[in-house]
């Protein structure tokens, strides 16, 4: 493959007190032939996050056409799983009704943070979404001790499919604890209760891997994935070790073949995302491949995006 990048979108600058800055985790919606809606998690002062939007041009992703003036999702009630934040990862149109998956988290007080995942519904098109529980629809169980987060949700031949990351624990570095992660896979009926036999999906590659935020395409028959991986030792900062996008294949969606280095796409040698490339989200519009990004500061320096210019994968 080759992707060629087209340069930032968006970047939140203060436009409101609940989008004070980051722009994380882009899921593209598209609600007519010529415009996209984008859904990303800005954060507040405090550092809670939220769901909002903005449009633009579906020919030219860097034409914003409109920022939305408030959340779509806030954060939960107070000790609920999502008080700390509400970070979109997933958006499926199913029967008239938009299903938004989402990251809920807490603040830690021995690890940073803990995750879970959570379901909210849109019934007016995307505008505004409501919790379908208060509680989380995937947390921790007893194979999955530590946290969850990172879905990717797709309906396929009457099943509900889910790729998410599960994280395995924490490594002390420098004398903090980093979580390590990575994707598993699940069933549902109904897309609300999770058959979840603990499936690896993407082993990790080397010490210390975490990866995460899959992005699943069903293509002729075979699944295509691409997310992003990182290290543990001082990856916000070592280019050598933060996050950049790779690539897997599947003929089940189960089993998954790692195929990083042709995923044709990298880091830049300077400028918004030199450091760090993550949460990918790959979508098509007339007939070619987008990918939405975020850069360094783990969404940060804004959302970019790149079109696929060459793609001998398609036709293996």
């Amino acid at each position: 493959m080759r992707w060629e990048k087209k340069g930032l979108i968006f970047r939140t600058d203060n436009n409101y007190p609940w989008m004070s800055h980051h722009a994380c985790v882009p899921i593209a919606d598209k609600i007519g032939e010529n415009v996209l809606r984008i859904y990303f998690g800005p954060r507040d002062r405090n550092e809670r996050t939220a769901t909002t939007y903005i449009e633009v041009e579906a020919d030219n992703p860097s034409h914003v056409l409109y920022v939305h003036d408030r959340p779509v999702l806030s954060p939960g009630r107070l000790g609920a799983f999502d008080d700390s934040g509400a970070m979109p990862s997933c958006l499926v149109t199913h029967e008239s009704k938009r299903f938004l998956f989402y990251v809920g988290w807490n603040r830690g007080v021995t690890v940073p943070y803990r995750n879970a995942i959570g379901l909210a519904v849109s019934t007016d098109g995307g505008l505004t979404f409501e919790r379908v529980f208060e509680g989380p629809i995937v947390d921790r169980t007893r194979l999955e001790p530590y946290f969850c987060a990172s879905p990717f949700v797709i309906v396929d031949d009457g099943r509900w499919k889910l790729w998410y990351a599960s994280a395995t624990g924490f490594l002390v570095v420098n004398g903090k604890p980093e979580p390590v992660y990575q994707v598993k896979y699940a069933e549902s009926a109904d897309g609300v209760d999770w058959i979840r036999p603990n499936i690896v999906c993407l082993h990790y590659g080397f010490e210390g891997e975490a990866n995460a935020r899959p992005c699943v395409v069903k293509e002729n028959g075979r699944y295509r994935m691409w997310y992003c991986f990182r290290g543990s030792h001082n990856y916000r900062t070592d280019k050598a070790q933060s996050y950049r996008i790779g690539y897997a294949e599947s003929e089940d969606g189960i089993r998954w073949r790692r195929m990083d280095d042709q995923v044709g796409i990298d880091r830049s040698e300077q400028g918004w995302d030199s450091i760090m490339m993550e949460y990918p989200f790959v979508y098509e519009h007339r007939g070619l491949k987008y990918m939405l990004y975020n850069g360094n500061g783990f969404g940060e320096t804004g959302i970019g995006y790149a079109v696929l210019m060459e793609d001998d994968r398609a036709s293996c």
